[in-house]
C-alpha cells in the first residue's frame, strides 16, 4: 500500500530532531554536521537566535494577510534588495520555481509591451535546473525530469553552457531573452566563465534581448557575495531569488530592472502567499545578519581555509575524489566512485551532503561555518574516502 506521503522522494532513514548551528541532532539523539543546509536553504545554519526571534515575535502578531493590503515588512525588504542590487523593483514569492516561472513570465510580456509580442522563446544551457513545475521542467530540459508528462511546454531552446557562438546562433525573432545560472548547482557545480557572462550581456544588449540570471541558490550569499553575478561585474535585467533568502523558512524573490518589472502591473501575476509578513520578518533578519559589516570578510576566510583543505584532501584521496569545483561555499567533490556512494557512507561517518550532477558531491554548509567545523567536514570525508578504498580493495 502506497505511504500517507507520497513516494516522490528517496529519504534517509533519518529525522531530525533540533539544530544548532552547523548541527542537526536526530531523534536518537546521534549528531550531524551540516555540510548541505538543507539544499543551500538554512543559511545561518539552525536555531539562529536572531533568526528565531524575528520569526517568533512576527507570528506572535500577525502571520497571514495576503496582498490586498500593504504588507510593511515586504516593503522593508524590497527597499534592502532594491538597495544592494542592481534591482529597481521586487516580487516576493514562495518557491525557486515560482520565482524563475515569474522571471520567464515579466521578460515576455515586457518583450509584449515594448511592440515585440512575437519575442516569447528563452534561450536556456545543457546541464541547467530551474525548478519542477511543467514550465521549468522545460526550461531545464532534463530528459530525466521531463519524462512521463507529456509534451514540455514549448518556448525553451537549449544550447552547451559556456559555448557564446551556439547562444549566438540559436538567437531569433523570437527570442525574448536568456536565462543563466552563474553555477550550474544541480548540475555539478558548473561555474559560467566570466567572459561568457559578459558575453550574454552585450549580446543582449546587441539583440534587444533580457538577460536573466537564476540565483536560486547562488545567491544570498552563498559564493561570498551577496550575488554571485557580483563578481563578474555583469548586470542581469532580473534574477531569481529563493533557498537561503529566508534562512530556512519558505520564501522566494524576483528582482528586476525597471524595464522589466513594470510588465507585471495589476492582474498579470499574483501569489497568495508571497510576501507575506511573518516569510519578510525571517528575509530581514537573514540581511540583517549577512549585510553586517564584517560578515563576508569573515565567511570568505573561512571559505578560503576551507577550500585549501579539500584540495588537500582530494590530491590525498585519488581513488575517490578527482577534483574540486565551486566558489564560496557552494562546493563540489567530483568522485571516482558513484557520488550516491559516497554521500551514503557521509552520512554513516556524521556529515550530510547532497548529491549533484555529474557525479559530483555538493558542500553547502551554513554561511556561519567555523574553521574548526571546516576541519572536521575534512576529517569526516578522510574517514568516508578511507572507508571506500578499503572496501574496493576488500572486493577486488
Amino acid at each position: 500500500m502506497i505511504s500517507a506521503l507520497m513516494p516522490n522522494f528517496s529519504r534517509a532513514d533519518i529525522a531530525f530532531d533540533h539544530g544548532q548551528g552547523a548541527w542537526l541532532f536526530d531523534t536518537d539523539g546521534r549528531r550531524y554536521l551540516d555540510f548541505g543546509a538543507g539544499i543551500a536553504t538554512s543559511a545561518l545554519g539552525h536555531a539562529h537566535p536572531h533568526l528565531v526571534r524575528a520569526i517568533t515575535e512576527q507570528a506572535g502578531k500577525v502571520i497571514h494577510v495576503s496582498n490586498l493590503y500593504r504588507v510593511p515588512q515586504a516593503e522593508a525588504l524590497a527597499a534592502r534588495f532594491v538597495a544592494a542590487s542592481f534591482a529597481d523593483s521586487v516580487f516576493f514569492c514562495n518557491s525557486g520555481a515560482e520565482a524563475n516561472e515569474g522571471l520567464v513570465k515579466a521578460m515576455r510580456k515586457a518583450q509584449s509591451d515594448s511592440g515585440h509580442p512575437e519575442r516569447t522563446r528563452i534561450i536556456c544551457f545543457e546541464g541547467a535546473f530551474h525548478g519542477r513545475t511543467l514550465a521549468m521542467i522545460s526550461a531545464t530540459g532534463n530528459p530525466k525530469y521531463l519524462a512521463g508528462f507529456g509534451k514540455p511546454v514549448d518556448g525553451f531552446d537549449h544550447v552547451p553552457f559556456n559555448n557564446l557562438d551556439a547562444v549566438r546562433a540559436a538567437i531569433t525573432a523570437e527570442t525574448a531573452g536568456i536565462l543563466v545560472e552563474p553555477i550550474q548547482g544541480e548540475g555539478g557545480i558548473r561555474a559560467a566563465d566570466s567572459a561568457f557572462l559578459r558575453g550574454l550581456r552585450t549580446t543582449c544588449d546587441e539583440f534587444g534581448l533580457f538577460l536573466g540570471f537564476d540565483e536560486v541558490q547562488t545567491g544570498m550569499g552563498r559564493t561570498g557575495k551577496l550575488f554571485a553575478y557580483q563578481w563578474d561585474d555583469v548586470e542581469p535585467d532580473a534574477i531569481s531569488l529563493a533557498k537561503g533568502i529566508g534562512g530556512g523558512f519558505p520564501m522566494a524573490a524576483l528582482l528586476a530592472k525597471e524595464r522589466v518589472a513594470r510588465a507585471l502591473v495589476p492582474g498579470s501575476h499574483g501569489t497568495t502567499f508571497g510576501g507575506g509578513p511573518l516569510a519578510c520578518a525571517a528575509g530581514n533578519a537573514l540581511l540583517d545578519v549577512i549585510l553586517a559589516d564584517g560578515f563576508f570578510d569573515q565567511m570568505n576566510e573561512v571559505a578560503t581555509y576551507l577550500r585549501a583543505g579539500l584540495e588537500a584532501l582530494v590530491a590525498r584521496q585519488v581513488g575517490v575524489f578527482t577534483e574540486l569545483r565551486g566558489k564560496g561555499l557552494l562546493l563540489g567533490l567530483k568522485c571516482a566512485v558513484p557520488n550516491g556512494e559516497v554521500q551514503a557512507k557521509a552520512i554513516n561517518q556524521g556529515l550530510l551532503t547532497v548529491a549533484a550532477g555529474e557525479n559530483v558531491l555538493r558542500l553547502l554548509p551554513p554561511l556561519i561555518i567555523t574553521r574548526d567545523e571546516c576541519d572536521a567536514a575534512i576529517a569526516l570525508l578522510d574517514e568516508t574516502a578511507s572507508a571506500l578504498t578499503k572496501a574496493m580493495e576488500a572486493a577486488k
